[in-house]
C-alpha cells in the first residue's frame, strides 16, 4: 500500500496499544494491517498462521503464482498492490464462465473451476465459506497443491468445520479462529503478505511494473 503520514500515525498508535506479543516480525506486520483495517484489537488473538504460511505465500507471489479470490471485493482490495508488485495474474471465482450447478454456489463452483485450472495457486476466500469447503474437498481428494490458502469468511454454519480440515493439510494457510471475518481482512492479509514478498524479492528492480 502506499504509505501517508496519517498511516504511520495510526500503526503508531496500534503498534502502542498492542504491546508484547508473541508474533514474528513478519507475523506481527500482517496482524497489525488487518487491525488497521478494522479498527477491531481481538485479531491480535484470532488470527492463526500454519507453519512456513508466510515464507511459502512471499516464495509464490515472487513466482508470479495465480492468485484465485471467492469475490469481487477481495479482487479489487487487493488488485493495485498486485498490479504495482509482481504483477500475478488475478482471477474472481464470481467470474469464472462455469455451467450452472444448483448444488454448488457460484462462488463454490467457480473456485473449484479455477482451483483446477491452477492448481498450485494461492486461493483467498473472504466471504464464501462454500468456496472455502471446495477447496478442502479438493485438497483431501489431492486434486489440488495450493501454495496458500487466506481463509477468513464469516463463520456460522459448516465454517469451523472447514477451517480444522484446511487445518489438518498440509498446505500452508491463515486463517481467522473466530465466526468473525470478512473481505477487508482478507484484502489486508494479501496486501501485508505483498508488501513483505516485495521488501524480500522484489528490491532488485527487476519484477513488477
Amino acid at each position: 500500500m502506499e504509505w501517508h503520514v496519517t498511516d504511520a500515525q495510526s500503526l503508531a498508535i496500534i503498534d502502542s496499544e498492542i504491546g508484547d506479543h508473541v508474533f514474528s516480525p513478519a507475523e506481527y506486520e500482517i496482524v497489525r494491517r488487518v487491525i488497521y483495517a478494522t479498527a477491531d484489537f481481538e485479531y491480535k488473538s484470532l488470527i492463526r498462521f500454519s507453519e512456513r504460511a508466510l515464507q511459502a505465500g512471499a516464495a509464490a507471489l515472487a513466482a508470479r503464482t495465480t492468485i484465485v479470490v471467492d469475490v469481487p471485493m477481495v479482487q479489487v482490495g487487493i488488485a493495485y498492490d498486485i498490479q504495482n508488485t509482481f504483477a500475478n495474474p488475478l482471477y474472481c471465482s464470481m467470474e469464472a464462465l462455469t455451467r450452472p450447478q444448483k448444488e454448488k454456489t457460484r462462488a463454490a463452483w467457480g473456485i473449484e473451476t479455477l482451483a483446477k485450472r491452477y492448481p498450485e495457486g494461492i486461493f483467498v476466500v473472504g466471504q464464501a465459506q462454500t468456496a472455502l469447503t471446495a477447496l478442502v474437498d479438493l485438497i483431501e481428494a489431492e486434486d489440488i497443491r495450493p501454495a496458500l490458502i487466506i481463509a477468513t469468511p464469516v463463520g456460522f454454519a459448516n465454517v469451523d468445520e472447514a477451517k480444522e480440515r484446511l487445518q489438518d493439510s498440509l498446505v500452508p494457510h491463515i486463517t481467522i479462529d473466530s465466526r468473525k471475518g470478512n473481505a477487508v481482512i482478507a484484502a489486508a492479509i494479501v496486501d501485508g503478505l505483498v508488501d513483505l514478498a516485495w521488501q524480500a524479492y522484489g528490491q532488485d528492480g527487476n519484477q513488477g511494473s
